[in-house]
């Protein structure tokens, strides 16, 4: 079957909140793509902290490296950490995700002060083991689905042609980091994920869920920190369903392997 779609870019966001990493594969797990989202940083109540309450986490970046993460500040590469992708204490937290409880363990004190130290707040670096199992809202879920620490979905999806659409209607254009998207295709019309159902990406199927409600992390820039009120205003008189701004669509996988940037995007239905 013929697809006008291609996968365009592929976004990894492995601690919770801070800056993405753009990759030209990645191995699709049922939590969601393989270290997205696998670590997070908690108050001390347990309780996830997001760019919401500390925009200053837009100006950490994560890098991939080969079994670490790296982790420094976008303007001072130079003071960095290296966070192994095995390591951690052993010592079990119970974390909060929005209404999930969920069982984490902590990383290392190390992380932890440097972390605190950089968002002038008292937070610890927690990994999801592989045993935990945070369900995706049975609602959605199609065959029991599980999610890593992400708002609610393994997976987001955004075209191209959607940014694009928007970014006529801004008078100062943002680019797609303001929306965490794991997965942009390029061709087709804007918002052809709306009507969406099924997708295959490379030999891989997934399933659209529904949409992707946004929120005011949208309206932060993510190189100087800085709020506004754009692109959610913008956003909001056009794309507003109920009480929900609507940007993108939540997937989960139903089968894993790796996918790739210049991957057909196939609809099936």
């Amino acid at each position: 079957m013929h697809s006008n779609y291609l996968v365009q870019d592929i976004f990894i966001y492995p601690i919770k909140s801070l800056g993405g990493v753009r990759v030209t594969e990645a191995w699709v797990e049922d939590k969601g793509f393989q270290h997205d989202r696998r670590w997070m940083l908690v108050k001390q109540d347990g309780a996830f902290l997001s760019q919401r309450e500390c925009p200053k986490m837009a100006q950490l970046q994560v890098l991939l490296a080969q079994d670490s993460l790296l982790v420094f500040e976008k303007k001072d590469r130079n003071n960095q950490i290296r966070i192994p992708f095995d390591k951690t204490t052993g010592k079990e937290i119970e974390v909060q995700v929005w209404d999930d409880s969920v069982i984490a363990v902590s990383v290392d004190e190390e992380f932890d002060r440097w972390f605190s130290g950089k968002l002038g707040m008292d937070v610890s670096l927690v990994k999801m083991p592989l045993s935990s199992e945070r369900r995706v809202d049975p609602k959605y879920a199609k065959n029991g689905e599980v999610v890593s620490f992400a708002d609610g979905m393994p997976y987001l999806i955004i075209g191209q042609s959607s940014l694009n659409d928007l970014n006529s209607k801004l008078e100062v254009s943002v680019p797609m980091d303001r929306f965490r998207p794991n997965i942009v295709f390029s061709g087709g019309k804007p918002f052809a994920e709306d009507k969406m159902n099924a997708v295959r990406i490379g030999d891989l199927e997934f399933s659209i869920i529904k949409p992707c409600a946004r929120c005011v992390l949208t309206t932060i820039d993510q190189e100087s920190a800085a709020k506004g009120k754009e692109p959610l205003k913008t956003l909001a008189s056009y794309r507003t369903v109920g009480n929900k701004v609507l940007f993108g669509q939540n997937m989960v996988a139903l089968s894993t392997g790796k996918i790739k940037v210049g991957d057909p995007v196939i609809e099936i239905s």
